[in-house]
């Protein structure tokens, strides 16, 4: 049995939690390999709406195991609050989630770095959500982090000698702080942690491919934050691209089986960095009003654009994409005219291969194509679609020769059309 990838496409926010949830009931294992509490995955099913930042999308399908992968960074705090909600509403964790024991732990004084790092770096501020991720993955490749696993040991000592390096490093750039309150719920989230099952997660989850579970590895935020193939500097602190799975979970790469990939009609991004299909018109403002763009864990407004295909096709390139999913056509629902990024022009010179920088003048080419100008949202079917949103996603596939299988129409869980062309 081989484990099947579902990832971002673009910069984020394009709708992995929901998909993850509609997927869930043909696997036995749902496994989160990367990222932290920055990342909130955003589902709606009977009248509810929930956001997971930590845990992983099928918790709420049945009785799948889900898994916390080593690639994960958790902050114990964010994460007994996380999930005692969860428990509240109805659905039981302990019985279904297990962590691992390789897990980065996000420390109260990593947050206090994040923002630290952030006010020292001025308007050269790379936007970060402020949840000590990033520094708490330069711990984890410096080999001075804690790891879950740490806290079924003597962890006070552990616990007391990484704050004390951190109180330094913070003295030294005379950023003032207090952490007496988050420090006492991030201990009360250690006592937490203890309940869940801690497990050697790559172990678990070969074992469970040699009985011939079925594995669905999630991830999170975006291959245009991926820390070696985003926009640097502005990017993520981890890989969030195919291979992540891999060493984010223990999985060999002769292992993994479909990939996923997942992308909105259009296009968005949150906080700095380039964008090189921005659009800052009344066009940008109503994509926003309408697909409702605001983080689900920081509720910053996302920067809206057009779809951009030479972003698109290098993220299709570098995870070995094999199914699209489109998130959030019915967006696009009241547009007279849809357009399409298919090549830069950069410094006169027109390129259809994503550059190695796309700071400075990057302009965008694009291709139109008349809208469809009817509501969506009701459809069940693709037999529904109308002719021009068919024209969009042949237009789609045609440029980016990978077959688009499902579409989503709407939030809900049952707003998702799966499609059967080959």
């Amino acid at each position: 049995m081989k484990v099947d990838v579902l990832l971002g496409l673009q910069w984020g926010d394009e709708g992995k939690g929901k998909v993850v949830d509609v997927l869930t009931p043909r696997y036995d294992v749902v496994a989160r390999f990367q990222g932290g509490p920055n990342a909130g995955h955003t589902l709606e099913f009977e009248g509810q709406k929930y956001v997971l930042r930590s845990i992983p999308s099928g918790i709420f399908q049945g009785d799948k195991v889900n898994i916390i992968g080593n690639g994960v960074v958790l902050d114990p705090a964010l994460f007994k609050a996380e999930a005692e909600a969860l428990e509240a509403s109805g659905h039981p964790l302990k019985e279904r989630l297990h962590i691992s024991k390789k897990a980065h732990l996000i420390m109260p004084t990593h947050r206090v770095l994040d923002a630290a790092y952030e006010a020292a770096k001025g308007d050269a501020k790379v936007g970060t959500t402020g949840k000590g991720i990033g520094p708490t993955y330069t711990d984890k490749i410096s080999r001075n982090g804690i790891r879950v696993g740490d806290i079924l040991g003597d962890f006070d000592t552990i616990y007391a000698k990484a704050k004390a390096r951190h109180e330094e490093i913070l003295k030294n750039m005379n950023f003032e702080y207090d952490i007496t309150e988050i420090e006492k719920e991030w201990m009360a989230g250690i006592e937490y942690l203890r309940q869940f099952p801690l497990v050697d997660s790559e172990h678990e989850i070969n074992a469970l491919l040699k009985a011939d579970k079925s594995v669905l590895c999630e991830g999170a935020q975006g291959t245009m934050l991926d820390i070696d193939f985003g926009s640097y500097p502005f990017v993520t602190s981890s890989n969030t691209v195919c291979a992540g799975a891999c060493s984010g979970l223990g999985v060999a790469p002769n292992k993994i089986g479909n990939v996923y990939g997942i992308m909105k009609a259009y296009c968005t991004r949150v906080g700095s960095g380039p964008f090189p299909t921005e659009l800052f018109d009344e066009t940008g403002d109503k994509l926003c009003t309408l697909g409702h763009e605001f983080g689900s864990v920081t509720g910053r407004k996302r920067r809206c654009g057009w779809i951009d295909l030479v972003a698109l096709k290098y993220s299709i390139m570098i995870n070995g994409v094999t199914h699209l999913i489109m998130m959030k056509s019915d967006v696009l629902d009241t547009f007279e005219t849809i357009k399409a990024c298919v090549a830069y022009r950069i410094n006169g010179v027109e390129t259809e291969n994503f550059p190695y920088s796309i700071e400075g003048e990057v302009e965008p080419i694009y291709a139109e194509l008349p809208g469809w100008q009817c509501d969506m949202t009701k459809m069940t079917s693709e037999d529904e679609f109308p002719e021009e949103f068919n024209n969009y996603i042949s237009f789609l596939e045609e440029e980016l020769e990978v077959p688009i299988k499902i579409v989503s129409v709407g939030p809900d869980r049952d707003q998702t059309i799966e499609r059967y062309t080959e």
